[in-house]
């Protein structure tokens, strides 16, 4: 490559490093780290092929300043915990863009798919929710008492097993990018599927409009952060399959660290779903403008989290 067309393929990405430091005081250190990952990919590669050039030296220099930086800069434990959620996951939200794009496209299409089927034959809902499951449902529509499932148990063990469960399936949606992206992909597949299948099934009982709003009153939160959690996944198995130029353990470790932190990050929404679900959602008398009013909410709460505040960091604004 020649050298011109390299500062000019990089030069903005030096330029928002140059910010970083900065402004190193607002960054996370993990901020700071992928960072000077970055810029001494880069400069290895300008020490190999341009030794004696003015830009091996300023990524030497700059590098070094970054250097300085992370092992000066240490910051207290409990400010560590609050500008997790406030600063770093939104920094790594913004990182995985392209990954939370393909999680959401691949959910969005699995969900077609299972209507899709639903709705041309009628076995395939029992083939994917079981007959246990659609002979349970279809008994409560019988009663009068569609969702009457979220009412079984009591309130504060069905609050923590539901909790425990979405946990447990947001870090198989992750662990599975060991596997590569695609097993991810397919896990993703498989609950959107089940969730298009479910929702065209209460479509055929004439049940659409109860279903959403009992669903979806957790499900927002819920379903919303599993698709996080597969963005997380993806980005663990594009790390070791698409290293760059990157080393693979490298490559890989920056995969692992990005995606371990997307997915802790999910651990407050499925508790506050698991929460939801647990005490509220049984409550199908509740007035429908309000379930719809909660349901709104939490979606917006997700746009701004996941996708707006992410995005305000393309612009150097790291306050939240």
């Amino acid at each position: 490559m020649k050298e011109v067309i390299f500062i000019r393929k990089n030069l903005a990405k030096w330029e928002q490093t140059e910010q970083l430091v900065k402004e190193s005081s607002k960054q996370s250190p993990d901020r700071l780290a992928d960072a000077y990952t970055d810029l001494i990919a880069d400069l290895s590669f300008a020490r190999t092929h341009y030794p004696g050039s003015r830009i091996t030296l300023y990524l030497n220099n700059l590098a070094a300043d970054l250097h300085h930086l992370i092992y000066r800069n240490k910051r207290e434990k409990w400010s560590r915990v609050l500008t997790f959620w406030s600063q770093e996951v939104p920094q790594t939200m913004y990182d995985a863009r392209k990954e939370l794009l393909t999680a959401c496209v691949i959910f969005s299409v699995s969900i077609l798919i299972g209507i899709v089927s639903t709705l041309n034959d009628e076995s395939f809902i029992r083939l994917i929710m079981g007959d246990g499951y659609v002979d349970m449902t279809l008994s409560n529509i019988a009663r009068g008492e569609p969702m009457a499932v979220y009412g079984t148990q009591q309130q504060f063990s069905m609050f923590l097993g539901i909790t425990v469960n979405n946990i447990r399936v947001a870090l198989v949606v992750f662990v599975c990018g060991l596997l590569t992206s695609f097993a991810t992909g397919y896990i993703l597949l498989q609950n959107g599927i089940m969730l298009g299948a479910f929702h065209a099934f209460l479509y055929q009982q004439g049940l659409l409009g109860e279903s959403m709003l009992a669903i979806w009153l957790h499900g927002t939160l819920e379903i919303s952060a599993i698709v996080v959690a597969g963005a997380a996944g993806i980005a663990l198995g594009n790390g070791w399959l698409f290293p760059g130029t990157y080393s693979r353990m490298v490559s890989f470790r920056r995969g692992a660290v990005r995606g371990l932190k997307i997915v802790v990050g999910t651990v407050p929404l499925f508790v506050i779903a698991g929460f939801i679900e647990g005490f509220f959602t049984r409550y199908t008398q509740l007035h429908n403008g309000v379930r719809l009013l909660f349901i709104l909410l939490s979606l917006a709460f997700v746009m701004y989290y996941y996708i707006y505040l992410p995005n305000t960091y393309r612009h150097g604004n790291t306050k939240t």
